[in-house]
């Protein structure tokens, strides 16, 4: 079973607030859950923080993986740095955000590389019937 730690909206329209919950990761946004660590009300100025510290490690420890969201709040919670003294590696890094890969272009680009290399002795050859005394860019100048 596949655990998560994820962000629950609950609240009114356009005034949200949110918990921080233990869920199974296939159970819907604001279905089921495990257990309530905290809550998150980003309305309110300062936004509002609460987390179980204990609760939070040690769902951690035990491999619960934190959404983005929610690893963001851990982190302002100091729960992340405290789980990365506990487990004492790297494993405890943040989840990454997803970025798209880059596309690549395969065998089009060097009929379209060859083609410049045709053109640049063209474009040469109007530079040399400048005079020889004279840079290319001043005959320009003087015509």
């Amino acid at each position: 079973m596949a655990v998560k730690i994820r962000l629950m909206r609950v609240g009114k329209k356009k005034q949200p607030t949110y918990r921080v919950v233990v869920a199974d990761a296939r159970s819907p946004r604001d279905g089921r859950f495990i257990e309530i660590l905290g809550q998150y009300a980003p309305r309110h100025e300062p936004s509002v923080v609460t987390i179980d510290s204990d609760r939070a490690l040690h769902w951690l420890q035990n491999g619960a993986q934190p959404t983005e969201g929610a690893a963001k709040l851990l982190q302002i919670a100091g729960v992340f740095d405290a789980y990365k003294q506990s487990a004492g590696k790297e494993a405890a890094a943040k989840p990454k955000a997803k970025t798209p890969k880059r596309k690549t272009v395969k065998a089009e680009a060097a009929p379209a590389a060859e083609a410049p290399s045709t053109a640049a002795p063209v474009a040469a050859a109007p530079a040399e019937d400048a005079p020889a005394g004279e840079p290319p860019a001043a005959a320009e100048e003087q015509e």
